[in-house]
């Protein structure tokens, strides 16, 4: 895979904002012994000690905790790093955190259930079913231009586009329709359906969508529809502004102006459907086995999770990022947010699949350089 495309594919895999409270100092607790196992065989399977490499001697300057799961023709699990960096307590296993822009998988599959009972057409309109919300300066945009990038939308109103903006307004509230007003009052960038562009803004439309079809709340739809027959016990979005991380968690870290700073807690309200969710490694396994092996959208439907839009340079289907790692051809989603960092990725025939969750303490970093060192090795072999 040429470098290029591998930088784009692992800066969205490893770029986690972050921010919350200067730490006293910014020296770390004696790095913990990674807790791991292994079933892969020696000949196949992921490369196991390039993975308990990758995990050995956290918290460091990086990371301050990471969670692995990777699955398939060969399984390894690893837990390493510190839940509090002021403690030293070791790091969760079973640990939730905030899973940033996987959310769109999961907002993604119910927009796909709707359209397979026939509640929604993917070539439907937005300004069908959200009457003016679009001015007039829009040519129709479809439900499928949405899921797959190429609306024409604008990035919405944002609280700060970096960690170090934002912190400051970190328990403010931006709500949905106040983000999508604001591109829309930019007008459109380009005509719908003509290129892709990679944005939470497209989501954020799709989450209003789902709650005005079925007079139902977004949250409460991904409960009904997703988590509760999938058995995702431990995912849930925040209510209303709350910028907690409920439940058993690892602290979130960010390196502003040289001082690590503990960014957990962060009102995520203006990301909805786009990037709000909370989860575990385990549940999300639970997702990706789930969508790829048809449980949870049916066909035809669940073929524009895996379909690029015929667009220059398209990478993106329904929720879903196609990229390629050692030849192989993955399909998966990234996430990031202050604290955070989170992959899910699987070969089509899920001989292969990784989970993980990294507590990245750098937000605009080199996320080509964590993703080799976390996400790699899953697709070493």
């Amino acid at each position: 895979m040429p470098r290029t495309g591998r930088s784009a594919l692992l800066a969205a895999a490893l770029v986690t904002a972050v921010a919350a409270g200067p730490l006293a100092a910014p020296a770390f607790a004696a790095a913990s012994e990674p807790a791991r196992t292994s079933t892969a065989p020696a000949t196949a399977g992921p490369d196991t000690e390039a993975l308990a490499a990758a995990v050995a001697g956290l918290p460091d300057h990086d990371a301050t905790a990471a969670l692995l799961r990777v699955g398939g023709d060969g399984t390894w699990r690893g837990t390493a790093g510190v839940r509090d960096v002021r403690t030293g307590a070791p790091a969760l296993e079973n640990a939730r955190f905030r899973a940033g822009s996987v959310t769109k998988v999961v907002t993604a599959s119910i927009v796909l259930q709707l359209a397979a009972e026939g509640r929604i057409d993917l070539d439907g309109t937005v300004q069908r079913y959200l009457p003016g919300l679009l001015t007039e300066d829009f040519a129709p945009v479809t439900v499928r231009q949405l899921l797959n990038y190429t609306s024409g939308l604008r990035p919405g109103a944002s609280l700060g586009d970096t960690v170090e903006e934002g912190y400051p307004h970190r328990f403010e509230t931006l709500t949905p329709r106040q983000v999508v007003a604001d591109a829309v009052a930019q007008g459109p960038a380009y005509a719908p359906g003509t290129r892709q562009t990679y944005g939470n803004i497209h989501y954020t439309v799709l989450g209003m969508l789902i709650e005005k079809v079925t007079g139902d709340s977004y949250a409460h739809q991904a409960e009904l529809r997703i988590f509760r027959p999938l058995g995702m016990r431990h995912s849930s979005f925040p209510v209303g502004a709350d910028p907690r991380i409920h439940g058993p968690h690892n602290r979130g870290y960010d390196w502003i102006d040289g001082k690590l700073v503990d960014v957990t807690d962060w009102n995520m309200s203006d990301r909805f459907a786009a990037g709000d969710l909370i989860s575990t490694t385990a549940d999300l396994e639970r997702l990706l086995v789930g969508v790829f092996r048809g449980r949870v959208v049916p066909e035809p439907e669940l073929k524009e999770m895996f379909t690029l839009p015929d667009v220059p340079g398209a990478r993106y289907g329904a929720g879903l990022e196609r990229f390629e790692v050692n030849g192989k051809v993955i399909w998966g989603k990234t996430g990031s947010r202050p604290g955070y960092a989170t992959v899910i990725a699987a070969t089509p025939d899920l001989s292969r699949t990784l989970v993980y969750s990294v507590n990245s303490t750098d937000a605009k970093g080199d996320g080509l350089a964590v993703a080799q060192r976390f996400a790699f090795p899953a697709f070493n072999r």
